[in-house]
């Protein structure tokens, strides 16, 4: 199997999950983040019921405006004050909405990288 056809069945991966499983939206677009007051969510952002991630939640979801484009990429993070690492999908999000969670999640304890799904 070559290095593309991996990273076609990544991404081809990730939609089937997005396909078959319900996003569930906990905090929504403006909402403060609840431990930290001086964090605002710039996007929709929940979790894909029925799945599983490292801090025991569903993975992780942000929703931008822009449904149709489906899955544009995802945020591997490293949180050094959680000592875990988790990626968070990018769903609908335009170009300018791509850089708000990145913005966002990127602090002193957590530092995130986007990794862009290829154009076809």
């Amino acid at each position: 199997m070559t290095l593309h056809e991996t990273d076609n069945r990544f991404w081809e991966a990730l939609d089937e999950l997005m396909l078959t499983s319900k996003i569930v939206i906990d905090r929504p677009k403006g909402s403060v983040h609840p431990r930290f007051e001086s964090i605002t969510y710039p996007l929709d952002y929940g979790y894909l019921d029925g799945t599983g991630a490292i801090d025991g939640g569903g993975v992780d979801v942000w929703v931008g405006s822009q449904p149709e484009l489906g899955v544009v990429g995802i945020l591997a993070s490293i949180d050094l004050f959680k000592r875990d690492a988790e990626i968070k999908i990018l769903f609908g999000c335009t170009e300018d909405e791509i850089a708000l969670p990145l913005q966002t999640s990127n602090t002193e304890s957590q530092s995130v990288i986007l990794i862009r799904r290829p154009s076809a």
